[in-house]
């Protein structure tokens, strides 16, 4: 009998049957098989908040596949996700197919490589129930805290509205930054730029900093003018010129938090993208024979640690010096130490294999694969590799008492920045910075000498906001505050925008009205939900509980103890309370009163409504919002209209497939099944088979006059006779294949590439 090993991907288990030859067999969950219910809470708080799950709906096959498979395996191995999400989705693995905990044999890997597979294969564990319990406890937590404040909204603000733990923060977070912005008053300042001329005749500039007792802020114009004035018609000199070499450090390895800054900075991709991206190359790539098949390209990507195992820095140093030479080598492998609050679980992202270099395998890959397995390859590279050494010069020039300075470096030796350069924040210099400029050359100069002024030129400026929040700065400020974890940065960020409090401005990540409203009453009714603070320590308990140190039982006590308080008082305070709710208005002009139409939640998403709802009912179709990581979407509308009231109709995706919905609806509730002309005739009565969607997705091919013409098939018609039997040809369906209608006849052929384009679904 063969061994069974259950992972959640199917990906990933095609990588790793290939590195476990066939005596194993590798099945995939496909992430969680068993949930907390959705139609109730599912946690008995009564009862020590004993969490009821169930079989998440649609699983029921797989999972009767995998006990099937497990029944006749010699084995079982769970092998999912090396974290807190994957230890709970091998406990209800475990629990599904009834292996008690104490016989479970779970095995974890950093990186899916051929060694590291085998080596976790020798040596199973049991499955860690404090991984589990910290788990179990975010999912109670979030859980309770999303069904209890729900209904508040829904009553308080409007309906469909969900509230979330972590998202809540994170909402606060951005409605905060754009009070700051609305509120903030810009204050002048000047600047002075000077243009002078060297002994030899090459010119540089230098821009004012003060005078000889230290910084001058030039706040208005006439301060300005006052040292125009003086230098005017002066003579300029060289006061200092320093001359000195530096060492510029390479960045340490990727983590989750820095790989989705980083990603957004250089590549501009947004974090689900960046996650879902980074999970495909750590399940397996297939990047050819020649490079070993399916490969899993980089280490888990779901970590706070900086931490390297000593095989990747002695291959790393290896690969440094057959490349680049002995002097881009360290003397000894430099270490990084992670952050105090690190778990340190899981190594920091780097490559799985250093050889596998990004331009060898590019054919092999998607352009955005590509794009950032480049990006965590060279990351990784440069930090091993000696740092950089920098010229650095910088030169005051004094007149009239006034000093103006130049600041600049040029790379001596570029070391690590052979490889690699960490992009920068978006920050600005204050009025009184000068930037050091990169490959600045400045003439030879020396203390004492005289310089000619060319031109001396005043500028005015106003100091800016801060920045609203895009995906890396609000994941920047997540992490050094303690609030969430690395698994959970880019769906925190997809909840918000999902939940309609938070919407896309290009890159910068802005409130909504519904945002700004429900923050505001969280605030006033929930403080502890968004406290910063509060959810950091929680992180912490969290975090505790993983360690052993705490009971998931009295974390969830302790929370809900204050937390049926606050809900009781919110309630009591609301009922007095009279809110003005939001309109989110649109650019569309209602065509048959003229006003300005606004944005409403329907069933099937958001359209435009008329705000004189109910003298006028009109409404139109909205674009529909961008997903992560997705071009954006348009509602497709149909070719014809509705049969009820004449208004437009658009596609819509229910659970039994797609179809067109009037969009006006829930106003009108005619609907039509969405179908496609095929082209060919029906063998009944000669009218168009057309292609259906039934129950399930299921694709089937029916009469257009259909009860009328009662002619329907799994297969489709190829309007061509047997030549054996007279009897009608059919297309197989999923297969490449023509067969007679007649089964006693037995006549097939295989479809051949230009008759496939003739008969193609």
């Amino acid at each position: 009998m063969a061994n069974l090993v259950i992972v959640e991907s199917p990906s990933k288990a095609s990588t790793i049957k290939g590195y476990l030859g066939s005596n194993y067999k590798v099945i995939a969950s496909k992430g969680h098989v068993r949930d907390l219910p959705k139609s109730t809470l599912g946690v008995d708080i009564d009862n020590n908040f004993e969490a009821h799950y169930i079989n998440i709906r649609g699983k029921g096959d797989l999972i009767k596949e995998i006990k099937k498979e497990a029944k006749a395996a010699n084995k079982i191995f769970l092998a999912t996700d090396p974290d807190r999400e994957g230890e709970a989705i091998s406990w209800h693995l475990s629990v599904a197919l009834g292996i008690p905990v104490e016989k479970t044999m779970r095995v974890t890997f950093n990186e899916i490589t051929k060694t590291a597979v085998k080596t976790a294969i020798k040596n199973p564990r049991q499955i860690d129930m404090s991984l589990v319990n910290a788990q179990q406890a975010r999912r109670i937590l979030d859980r309770i805290v999303g069904y209890k404040l729900s209904p508040f909204l829904w009553k308080n603000v409007r309906s469909g509205l969900s509230a979330g733990r972590v998202q809540s923060v994170a909402t606060r977070i951005i409605v905060e930054r754009e009070e700051e912005i609305r509120s903030f008053e810009p204050v002048e300042y000047w600047t002075i730029e000077a243009l002078l001329s060297a002994t030899d005749g090459r010119e540089f500039s230098v821009r004012f900093v003060g005078d000889k007792n230290g910084k001058i802020k030039l706040g208005c114009e006439a301060d300005a003018k006052r040292v125009l004035d003086a230098v005017e018609g002066k003579d300029f000199t060289v006061s200092s010129v320093k001359r000195s070499k530096k060492k510029k450090l390479p960045a340490p390895p990727f983590t989750t938090s820095t790989m989705q800054q980083e990603a957004l900075r250089k590549l501009g991709f947004q974090s689900q993208k960046i996650m879902k991206i980074a999970q495909e190359l750590y399940e397996g790539v297939n990047i050819g024979a020649e490079n070993g098949g399916v490969q899993g390209l980089i280490t888990y990507m779901r970590t706070d640690s900086q931490r390297v195992s000593s095989d990747a820095q002695t291959e790393a140093r290896a690969y440094i010096e057959s490349k680049y030479g002995a002097d881009y080598n360290t003397a000894k492998p430099r270490v990084y130490k992670s952050g105090a609050s690190s778990q340190d679980a899981h190594e920091a992202i780097r490559p799985s294999r250093i050889d596998i270099e990004p331009a060898k395998i590019k054919k092999y890959l998607t352009p955005d694969q590509f794009k950032l397995y480049k990006l965590i390859w060279e990351r990784f590279i440069a930090s091993q590799m000696e740092s950089a050494t920098l010229a650095t010069v910088t030169a005051d020039v004094e007149a009239a008492g006034y000093v103006f300075r130049t600041s600049g470096y040029t790379v001596e030796f570029q070391g690590y920045m052979a490889v690699y350069e960490e992009s920068e924040d978006d920050t600005k210099l204050s009025a009184d910075e000068v930037r050091e400029e990169k490959n600045l050359r400045i003439p030879e100069l020396s203390e004492g000498e005289r310089v000619k002024a060319l031109s001396v030129d005043p500028s005015k400026h106003f100091t800016e906001p801060p920045p609203r929040y895009n995906d890396a700065s609000l994941i920047k400020f997540l992490e050094e505050m303690g609030i969430g974890r690395p698994s959970t940065f880019a769906t925190i960020i997809t909840t918000i925008i999902a939940r309609n409090y938070v919407k896309r401005d290009g890159k910068a990540l802005v409130p909504t009205p519904t945002g700004e409203l429900t923050n505001k009453i969280m605030l006033e009714s929930f403080p502890d939900i968004v406290n910063y603070k509060f959810t950091a320590d929680m992180e912490t308990d969290l975090d505790e509980i993983e360690n052993g140190d705490m009971t998931m039982d009295r974390v969830l006590s302790e929370f809900w103890e204050s937390f049926a308080k606050e809900l009781e008082e919110a309630n009591k305070k609301m009922e007095t309370r009279e809110l003005e709710i939001p309109v989110e208005e649109t650019d569309i002009i209602c065509d048959k009163c003229g006003s300005r139409m606004v944005v409403k939640n329907g069933r099937y998403g958001k359209f435009a409504a008329c705000p004189n709802y109910p003298k006028c009912r009109n409404t139109k179709p909205l674009t529909a919002p961008k997903e992560e990581g997705e071009e954006e979407k348009k509602l497709i509308i149909a070719d014809f209209k509705c049969e009820k009231c004449g208004s437009d109709m658009v596609q819509r995706v229910g659970r039994y497939g797609t179809f067109f919905a009037c969009v006006r609806y829930p106003e009108c509730d005619f609907s039509k099944q969405k179908t496609r002309d095929t082209g060919v005739p029906c063998p009944k009565c000669g009218s168009k088979i057309i292609m259906k969607t039934g129950k399930k997705r299921t694709v089937f091919y029916s009469c257009e006059k259909y009860p009328e013409c009662d002619f329907s098939s799994w297969d489709l018609p190829v309007n061509e006779k047997c030549p054996d039997c007279g009897e009608l040809l059919f297309r197989k369906k999923g297969q490449a294949m023509i067969v007679c209608h007649n089964k006693s006849c037995g006549y097939k052929r295989v479809i051949e590439s230009s008759e496939a384009e003739e008969v193609k679904d």
